[in-house]
């Protein structure tokens, strides 16, 4: 393990909740050298992620530093108020996917706001619970805190701590921006994935067998835990509902423009709306934080042992940084499409290095 003085937090760190993000905090701290304690409702859950090494179980007299709250939405205040109660020393934070909620629950209860900051590590995987949790889950990913006039920066400053020790990138926002924000790129595309998958409902076999990484990309959060999403989407339902009401309209214009496609200003109305979407797609920063886009060519692949270890070793030998990877299967070939996203400077030099050494080059994106 590092030795602690490559860490800012001192420690010991409480964990309350051994799920994903629980055991992934425990993890990193863990090989940070920082003392990390758990606890969780469920014994069953919190021995299995002891037994993945994300920390040890509490002991009478413990002094943390640091209290991390991982549990559900609907009882986030509720834990908290409890953590800052029991433990009148420590700095408390919760990891909860919505901020205003927590914090007006906090206030109404009559809680110690001094020592209690909100907080979202924007990072997670498909996959939920100790078995899933990662010590580099945190690495390069934006982490909000969502300050308030209760607490002062001096004293939240373990919160930062916390991130950087975890290589996360600390986000300053208020909880209404934060809800706002999170609203745009997660809780509404949750809905939207989730809609467009349920139209696959008892879909014949020979239509979902054409769909392709364009609809495995657009539902792919759609495999996302109902009874979590029902507990965020209820404690961000302002919000949600202010954007939805946006994009029915959008979907409005779009069906009146179907309808009738041949009416005076209807291929407008597509056109602006495909066009409006590039715009956005082009808003979304990209590696590094770059609002740049990239080309992509796509490489035919045998599926066969070793070839994609042998294309990503022969694009290293050519001198070109890969931006991104996207890997695809061709239904009924035996046979791989790996999309490479590189700068655009440097496509026609890759696809032709490659195609000098035997790979089959498909073309543009998928």
């Amino acid at each position: 393990m590092s030795a602690l003085t490559d860490t800012r937090l001192v420690g010991p760190v409480r964990i309350v909740g051994s799920g994903l993000l629980g055991t992934s905090i425990g993890l990193g701290l863990r090989a940070k050298g920082i003392d990390v304690i758990l606890d969780d409702a469920s014994p069953a859950n919190l021995s299995l992620a002891i037994d993945y090494g994300a920390g040890r179980s509490s002991r009478p007299g413990d002094t943390p530093q640091l209290i991390v709250v991982c549990v559900p939405p609907d009882v986030t205040g509720r834990v908290v108020a409890a953590e800052l109660a029991a433990y009148p020393q420590a700095i408390v934070t919760d990891v909860a996917s919505v901020k205003v909620q927590p914090l007006a629950e906090l206030r109404a209860a009559g809680a110690d706001l001094s020592r209690y900051i909100g907080s979202h590590p924007l990072a997670g995987r498909e996959r939920g619970g100790a078995v899933a949790g990662r010590a580099d889950l945190f690495l390069g990913r934006p982490w909000v805190v969502a300050g308030h006039d209760g607490i002062s920066y001096r004293r939240g400053s373990p919160m930062d701590d916390l991130i950087l020790d975890l290589g996360a990138i600390p986000i300053e926002l208020s909880p209404e921006e934060h809800d706002r924000s999170v609203a745009l790129v997660s809780h509404v595309p949750q809905l939207v994935a989730s809609l467009l998958a349920k139209r696959l409902q008892g879909a014949p076999a020979s239509s979902v067998a054409l769909a392709g990484q364009g609809l495995r990309d657009t539902t792919r959060i759609a495999a996302s835990e109902p009874e979590l999403w029902v507990q965020i989407l209820g404690a961000n339902a302002r919000s949600v509902v202010e954007i939805l009401r946006a994009f029915r309209s959008d979907l409005d214009g779009v069906l009146a423009a179907l309808e009738e496609p041949t009416a005076p200003g209807a291929r407008r109305e597509l056109a602006e709306v495909i066009a409006a979407g590039n715009a956005g797609v082009a808003a979304i920063p990209g590696k590094h934080g770059q609002d740049r886009r990239f080309s992509q060519l796509v490489v035919l692949v045998d599926d066969r042992p070793g070839e994609l270890a042998r294309l990503l070793t022969e694009i290293g030998h050519t001198g070109v940084n890969m931006e991104d990877l996207r890997l695809e299967h061709s239904p009924g070939a035996q046979i791989g499409l790996a999309e490479i996203s590189v700068l655009p400077e440097f496509e026609q030099r890759l696809t032709d290095e490659l195609s000098s050494r035997g790979w089959r080059i498909a073309g543009a994106g998928l």
